[in-house]
């Protein structure tokens, strides 16, 4: 349940809109509700500003399908993230409020009107095309959370000049998230031209030595720049949600 549907329900109990055992009815399955195969937190939304997120990767699309549907009786947007193109067309026909996001590898389910909750804007920054996906996926989860965002695209240190002609943009925004795959230097070049935090996202992008992102992932954990957090590999989510985290406007 999103914390402004519960006003809703208790200022109608207060105006004797609704009955003592209605909101007791609707309040029933706050915690959380079994689905057999999942146990959906209702509570989650009231706890943390935003409902349960569902890793899709290891799931069937029966399964997404069901638990996407049971978090939007809340009356929340809903996300699942690692959702392949053929299993979010699953999904969609089980599911026909759930949209397909093929770009970030994701489905959702959007039933509230966007608002502006954060205090400024989210610079996604990436070091290659190839990074785009896990760009993408942050980018949904940050404007899901009520955040503008701006991606600013291969800018990766190979040409260094590329990410210099676009400091003025990186030093305006409140956070910047950095994916980066290969050696993952990036994330120490945008950190150490910027006064804001940065979450670094190393990517699996790369050749044998990159070990599937472990190179970058290391590269990072280890900048010499201050001030750069770093999250697992490939986990645009992860990076996104911590960035609204930060930029969010307390109450909002």
């Amino acid at each position: 349940m999103e914390a402004r549907a519960l006003r809703e329900l208790l200022e109608k109990v207060r105006r004797g809109e609704a009955s003592v055992d209605e909101a007791t009815a609707a309040l029933a399955r706050l915690p959380f509700a079994d689905l057999g195969y999942a146990r959906v937190d209702h509570h989650r939304s009231l706890r943390q500003g935003f409902p349960e997120v569902v890793l899709g990767e290891a799931k069937t699309a029966a399964q997404i399908a069901g638990i996407m549907a049971e978090i939007a009786r809340g009356g929340g947007d809903v996300l699942a993230t690692r959702v392949d193109a053929a299993k979010a067309a699953e999904v969609v026909a089980l599911c026909p409020a759930a949209v397909a996001r093929p770009e970030a590898r994701a489905v959702v389910i959007q039933q509230t009107s966007w608002r502006d909750r954060g205090r400024g804007v989210i610079a996604i920054v990436c070091a290659g095309t190839s990074d785009l996906p896990v760009v993408e996926e942050a980018a949904l989860t940050a404007h899901l959370l009520g955040n503008r965002v701006e991606r600013i695209s291969d800018v990766g240190v190979a040409g260094i000049h590329r990410l210099l002609a676009v400091r003025d943009r990186l030093t305006a925004a409140s956070v910047v998230i950095v994916v980066a795959g290969m050696e993952g230097a990036l994330a120490s070049a945008v950190a150490g031209m910027v006064a804001r935090p940065v979450i670094a996202v190393p990517t699996s992008v790369g050749y044998g030595a990159s070990f599937g992102g472990l190179a970058a992932l290391l590269a990072m954990l280890s900048s010499c720049a201050a001030g750069v957090t770093v999250v697992n590999i490939d986990n645009g989510f992860g990076a996104g949600y911590a960035a609204a985290v930060i930029n969010r406007i307390e109450g909002a």
